[in-house]
């Protein structure tokens, strides 16, 4: 099983750790693409404070990004999995998985980013600021820029077993699982149910999307569930309490489509 996820916006510490080693990360045959990124990253964040800002989206208050991503090469790098916060990733909480859960996250899960392309979680990285839906002077978008190298490598990182898809829409768009892969490729949809006036209402809430999808993570993670297909996945995550709604591809070549039905989450 193959776990793809968006990364966090704001991002731990780099912390003191040794520098990044770009020939670490895995998904080797993004190297150069990586490369090419980084490098105009650098470039742009090192020159002109307030260009590097426009173009990164970032606020009077975020100005101290500019000078991390100037510092990349050097800054000290720490577990992909450490550098990545927020909702999704307080819920997941991998540094409580016990050894085995560890291992299991180590080899089932990607991380989708803007500046990387996709790293696992065990990728050692500096602190970044570089979002997918940047465009860089020299790049351009990055969503479309990292479609080519994404087409030749995903497919051989998907292997021949399930796809989780829980990217948002921003990061999906750099790879999208094509043909036989889409096929046993399974996106979820997070609503959140409530009554009013005594009908159910749903919607999407951010808060309810990200906290259920790293909770589905790590209940898969710490169960050691290994769903061959998403028809598994749906009676799996069923199995493990959660309300799933599914809906099968119509066509070949199309992932299936899951909604995970919340009401409250503690």
């Amino acid at each position: 099983m193959l776990v793809l996820l968006p990364p966090s916006e704001g991002k731990a510490s780099s912390g003191r750790g040794a520098p990044l080693k770009p020939e670490s990360l895995s998904l080797p045959g993004l190297a150069g693409a990586r490369r090419a990124v980084l490098d105009e990253l650098v470039e742009l964040c090192s020159a002109d404070e307030e260009k590097a800002r426009a173009v990164l989206g970032l606020s009077e208050g975020l100005r101290g990004e500019v000078a991390k991503n100037a510092g990349l090469r050097t800054a000290g790098a720490r577990p992909a999995g450490e550098i990545y916060t927020g909702v999704l990733y307080d819920a997941l909480d991998l540094a409580s998985l016990d050894a085995a859960a560890k291992r299991r996250a180590g080899r089932s899960l990607l991380v989708f980013s803007g500046l990387w392309g996709a790293v696992g979680v065990g990728d050692k990285i500096p602190s970044y600021r570089c979002s997918m839906g940047v465009k860089l002077p020299g790049l351009g978008a990055l969503g479309a820029y990292w479609r080519t190298p994404m087409a030749s490598v995903m497919p051989e990182a998907a292997g021949d077993g399930l796809v989780l898809d829980l990217r948002s829409s921003a990061y999906a768009a750099a790879w999208k699982p094509k043909g036989e892969v889409a096929g046993r490729t399974a996106t979820v949809r997070v609503l959140h149910a409530q009554l009013v006036d005594g009908v159910e209402k749903r919607s999407v809430v951010s808060h309810f999307n990200k906290a259920t999808k790293g909770r589905i993570v790590r209940s898969l993670l710490t169960t050691g569930v290994r769903p061959k297909d998403p028809a598994e996945l749906v009676e799996a995550l069923r199995d493990l309490g959660h309300v799933v709604e599914a809906e099968a591809p119509t066509k070949p070549g199309r992932p299936w489509a899951l909604d995970v039905v919340v009401r409250e989450i503690h």
